[in-house]
C-alpha cells in the first residue's frame, strides 16, 4: 500500500501529513507516509486544490484537513476497494 500527502509545503499541507502519519500508526499499518511537495503531481491527478491524501495513487481526500477518524476511514475504504 502506498499512502501519500501531496501539497505545497504550506502549514495546512504539513498538518495533513502529520495527522496522516498518526492515523497510519494508530491503524498499525507498516507503511510509511510519503510527503510530496511537487505541485505538478497534484495536477497530474487532475486536481486543482491541495492538500491531497492519496492511497495507492488515487485521491482519497482533497482540499481540507479532516479529523484523524476521517483519514482512517478514507484509508480503510481505499484498502477495501
Amino acid at each position: 500500500m502506498k499512502i501519500q500527502v501531496l501539497g505545497s509545503g504550506c502549514p495546512t499541507c504539513e498538518k495533513l501529513y502529520k495527522i496522516t502519519r498518526q492515523a497510519v500508526e494508530q491503524m498499525g499499518l507498516p507503511d510509511q507516509v510519503e510527503y510530496i511537495k511537487d505541485i505538478q503531481q497534484i495536477l497530474n491527478m487532475g486536481l486543482m486544490s491541495s492538500p491531497v491524501l492519496a492511497v495507492n495513487g488515487k485521491p482519497a481526500l482533497v482540499g481540507f484537513i479532516p479529523k484523524i477518524e476521517e483519514i482512517k476511514k478514507a484509508i480503510q475504504k481505499s484498502i477495501s476497494q
